[in-house]
């Protein structure tokens, strides 16, 4: 969701072109997991799963790939939530459309700067 909220980045563009929406993340959020009560941490620390923590770590492996210097990107943790099998992120992405070929698109895009289909 916050790649969508974000919404400029090169990620944020390839969801939206591919139909995959903040509306829908977020209804399928609700329809996997339920809904949740609120409660507040520190965003400095924000709590992370085992599952997510290794998304983020699959991220960092990605941009190393790509050779590039810089940041992140959200592409790359878009990449790392992919590459986590069976956790709740892949699990709604999948229900939404993204597939091994759109993240094998998304990495050409990352990798060349070539434009992304709508397919």
């Amino acid at each position: 969701m916050g790649i969508l909220i974000e919404g400029t980045s090169s990620a944020a563009k390839f969801l939206r072109a591919n139909g995959i929406t903040f509306f829908k993340v977020r209804q399928e959020i609700v329809d996997l997991l339920g809904k949740s009560d609120l409660f507040f941490f520190s965003p400095e620390h924000p709590p992370l799963t085992e599952q997510a923590q290794r998304a983020l770590d699959k991220a960092i492996e990605e941009k190393l790939k790509s050779g590039d210097d810089g940041e992140i990107t959200p592409s790359h943790i878009l990449l790392g939530l992919w590459s986590e099998t069976d956790s709740a992120g892949q699990r709604i992405l999948e229900t939404l459309g993204f597939t091994d070929e759109k993240a094998k698109e998304l990495v050409n895009y990352i990798d060349e700067g070539a434009a992304f289909s709508s397919r």
